[in-house]
């Protein structure tokens, strides 16, 4: 087995130790597993210098874009994109190849959902255990409120949400897909219509107790209003497949020790 906190070689290049401890703490670090992200860094170093050695072979200068307002690629990241863009040349998908897409998930495809909702919203920073044990005890006593009488909810509202919607009772008008966070989202689409959560709902803004007073899922969309979508989604997926392959075949090419960049 390859000891952690070596030094590794790419072709007689040498990547070290130290530069790995670095480049490591970018990666996450699960408590099974402490010496996952010292290998996911190696790899990630490894796979970089042998782009770099490839750019330098095909003599390759570097030309750095603009990726933000008054930022720009470094030279090597710039070598690296050039790399790929001569490396890589996957197939442009086919219309078969959309409409296989299509018709293979026509549920993906459709128009977003509709919601019609209202909520009260007991505040919380994310990581304050105090204040979630504070809001947890005032949702809960709204909340026991609700379950004696629904019809309370915009009064309630009024009186004890932190979101602007208390003073339209806590009603938050038309809502679409994507409009709230997953996780209230999720609440969404499995309350029935006319319900009120039976637990106070945890997101990043804090508790909230959820009324969903309608939904109308959307339509399928037909192929025409999508197939630019589905054209996108398979050149991405084609392009990173090519660029799994490319790497594989650079790494089964090079010289490497102190990490395996290959599956024997």
């Amino acid at each position: 087995m390859t000891p952690l906190m070596s030094d590794i070689t790419v072709n007689g290049e040498t990547i070290t130790a130290a530069l790995i401890a670095s480049e490591a703490q970018n990666h996450p670090a699960p408590r099974s597993k402490p010496g996952m992200p010292w290998m996911a860094a190696a790899r990630a170093l490894a796979f970089r210098a042998l782009l770099l050695q490839k750019a330098r072979s095909m003599g390759l200068v570097p030309e750095p874009r603009q990726v933000a307002e008054g930022q720009y690629e470094t030279d090597e990241e710039a070598l690296i994109r050039q790399v790929l863009d001569v490396a890589l040349d996957p197939a442009e998908p086919s219309q078969q190849d959309l409409r296989a897409a299509y018709e293979a998930a026509p549920d993906r495809w459709r128009a977003p959902t509709l919601y019609e909702a209202a909520h009260i919203l007991f505040p919380v920073r994310p990581g304050d255990g105090a204040a979630l044990a504070t809001a947890s005890t005032a949702a809960g006593a709204v909340l026991a409120e609700l379950q004696r009488d629904p019809r309370g909810f915009e009064r309630l509202a009024r009186e004890h949400s932190a979101c602007s919607s208390r003073d339209n009772g806590g009603r938050l008008g038309q809502l679409i897909s994507g409009d709230t966070v997953p996780e209230f989202e999720t609440v969404l689409d499995e309350l029935a219509e006319g319900s009120i959560t039976p637990e106070p709902v945890l997101t990043r803004y804090g508790l909230h107790i959820i009324r969903l007073d309608a939904r109308a899922e959307g339509a399928i969309l037909p192929f025409e209003a999508v197939a630019p979508r589905i054209r996108e989604m398979l050149e991405k997926a084609a392009w990173a497949r090519a660029g799994r392959e490319f790497m594989a075949e650079l790494a089964r090419e090079a010289e490497v020790t102190g990490i395996t960049l290959v599956a024997a």
